[in-house]
């Protein structure tokens, strides 16, 4: 739960790179709706505040997309090529819906993983830059003692190493895996059932 002036404020200070693990429900077909950004609105989603849990974090690596346009849209995207709605399948239901969302590397928009780590080998400074940025951000949320799940080896590396002294960090796979969505969520509680048993 988070109360509405955090949210705003958050919503104010990280929504260009960041949002929440919630989203409307699919209609006919399984991307429906994935980018209808109206779960945000305490209005029309009156159960809004109750959702959302900054005490667990999911980290992307970076927006390959471009600039948001709008605040909160980051793992909502609804174009036809985006996988965010495998993400909405997988989480449904479990531990990890509502949960706090956003990318561990700013400002650098890249589709290529691989040129991202590349680029972050070499420049140290700017992955250090970043996750004291992250850390911020965390701090911001107001939870003490989040879990942080990555998306994926990579946000998994980076995060491990600039945080694994003072945060719990586990891993989950990255939603644009060629895999169906059912075979995502099937790994994706795999995961979750051993958080829970620990």
């Amino acid at each position: 739960m988070i109360d509405p002036e955090k949210f705003e404020f958050v919503k104010k200070k990280y929504g260009w790179y960041a949002s929440w693990a919630i989203w409307v429900e699919t209609g006919d077909r399984p991307k429906d709706n994935v980018g209808d950004l109206s779960i945000f609105d305490a209005e029309k989603n009156p159960g809004l505040f109750l959702q959302l849990n900054p005490g667990i974090i999911l980290v992307g690596l970076n927006i390959s997309r471009g600039a948001l346009t709008t605040p909160l849209a980051n793992f909502h995207d609804a174009r036809s090529e985006a996988m965010d709605y495998k993400i909405r399948y997988a989480l449904a239901g479990s531990l990890l819906w509502g949960a706090y969302m956003t990318d561990i590397i700013k400002d650098f928009d890249q589709k290529n993983s691989g040129k991202v780590m590349g680029y972050l080998r070499k420049n140290r400074q700017f992955e250090e830059k970043n996750a004291r940025m992250f850390r911020e951000e965390i701090h911001d949320l107001g939870h003490d003692n989040p879990l942080i799940v990555a998306f994926g080896r990579d946000v998994y590396t980076i995060l491990k190493r600039n945080l694994s002294d003072d945060f719990r960090i586990i891993r989950i796979p990255h939603y644009s895996n060629y895999c169906s969505r059912e075979k995502y969520r099937e790994e994706v509680h795999h995961v979750i059932r051993n958080i829970v048993s620990i």
